[in-house]
């Protein structure tokens, strides 16, 4: 399949960086498929592997859509690879696995380490396989400790790390999830980062190794960068949370219309800010005249943007800001993020045309290299869509092909 970009002057898609890399890539949901999905878009050739048992991996049927088993967030995490059905739970199954990962580069899973020895692909037998290949396991929770044998799920993963407790520090309400999966698609960018530094490492010395992303430890990582805060330095002295991100008042400002964003960082801005609020003096309070006093009182400084705000409409503030070079962007809702206009000039929702699912929306790879850029060149792949292209160059007989194929035949 060809993508269609509605810009019509798009060049052809270059090569990538990875150009030439083979994934064998048995992750599921958002975690691993959130990893492999910008290797893919680097130019690797990934080959998802799904049971065709239960119509394929579960996140080709979360949301409607006008084909079966082609979801929405399915869409968003597998363009640019090509599926195949096949049951590794058969002794055919997994000959055909087994001659795959002889011509990979990288074989990554989200399956639980023992399952996946159980069915003979640990890193010991891939190894033997392909002795310089990468091995990536993104897991739930690290070897070594007492949870290694559990399952992870991102909302489990928001409330062990500590994360769906900065509700309780901002405001003293109950503890809550963010309403996103951010757990999986920040340990997705770790497994993204290790697998490169692995084939980069192999690229060097020709060596590959076993890569373990568990989920736990790299979320707690993610979340605790700022929120270790004052647990750091030992003995603790005052709290954990970082007091500027955790305050209530930290929001987007009611305007006289509308909301918007404003964040005056240095000296200089915070106070031309108050003055362009009439609050002229405000930087004489010993409270808020350095970044440590502001830092430790967040509450009441945000609480004061909040009344200056309110004095003129998002547009008067915009136009003020920019003059002013004070930090400050438009509060845009989920749907006018769609037409915001710096999105729209650097074509970031890409409108993309298939002959079975119709038009649809994509996002553009985010990173730009002048070189070897991202780029889109094939739509998410229905189940078993490359089952026979792929397993038909492995040597099997026609027989085998056939039993492999099953349905797909």
């Amino acid at each position: 399949m060809t993508v269609t970009s509605s810009t019509p002057d798009r060049d052809p898609a270059p090569a990538g960086p990875l150009a030439g890399i083979r994934i064998i890539d048995m992750t599921s949901v958002v975690f691993g498929p959130f990893a492999t999905v910008q290797l893919a878009d680097l130019g690797a050739e990934v080959i998802k592997i799904e049971n065709p048992g239960g119509g394929g991996e579960v996140m080709r049927n979360a949301g409607r859509s006008p084909v079966p088993g082609m979801g929405p967030i399915y869409l968003a995490l597998n363009r640019n690879k090509q599926s195949v059905a096949l049951d590794v739970g058969s002794e055919l199954g997994r000959e055909a696995l087994t001659r795959l990962l002889s011509t990979a580069d990288v074989f990554i899973h989200n399956v639980r380490m023992a399952g996946m020895e159980r069915l003979g692909f640990g890193y010991d037998a891939v190894r033997a396989i392909r002795e310089d290949i990468v091995y990536v396991h993104c897991a739930g929770f690290g070897a070594d400790g007492p949870y290694a044998k559990r399952q992870a799920f991102d909302d489990l993963i928001q409330g062990a790390s500590g994360f769906a407790d900065l509700a309780v520090k901002r405001d003293g309400s109950e503890p809550a999830y963010a309403p996103s999966l951010i757990a999986d698609k920040a340990s997705g960018l770790y497994a993204y980062g290790a697998t490169l530094a692995a084939l980069f490492h192999r690229e060097r010395t020709g060596i590959g190794q076993f890569v373990r992303v568990p989920m736990l430890e790299a979320f707690t990582h993610f979340h605790m960068v700022e929120n270790l805060y004052g647990e750091t330095f030992l003995p603790a002295s005052y709290g954990m949370a970082y007091t500027r991100s955790v305050n209530p008042r930290r929001k987007p400002y009611r305007t006289a219309d509308g909301y918007i964003c404003i964040v005056p960082y240095s000296d200089a801005q915070w106070a031309r800010f108050f003055e362009l609020g009439d609050r002229p003096g405000v930087f004489e309070d010993p409270r808020f005249s350095t970044y440590r006093a502001r830092t430790e009182n967040t509450g009441e400084l945000y609480a004061m943007i909040e009344e200056v705000a309110l004095t003129r409409t998002t547009d008067e503030w915009l136009t003020l800001l920019e003059r002013e070079n004070i930090p400050g962007m438009r509060f845009n809702s989920n749907e006018e993020v769609l037409e915001d206009p710096h999105l729209k000039a650097v074509g970031f929702f890409r409108e993309v045309e298939d002959a079975e699912l119709g038009r649809y929306r994509t996002l553009e790879p985010p990173v730009h290299m002048s070189a070897s850029p991202a780029s889109i060149r094939s739509h998410p792949p229905q189940l078993g869509a490359d089952s026979r292209k792929v397993l038909g160059g492995l040597g099997f007989s026609d027989e085998e092909l056939a039993q492999l194929l099953g349905a797909d035949l």
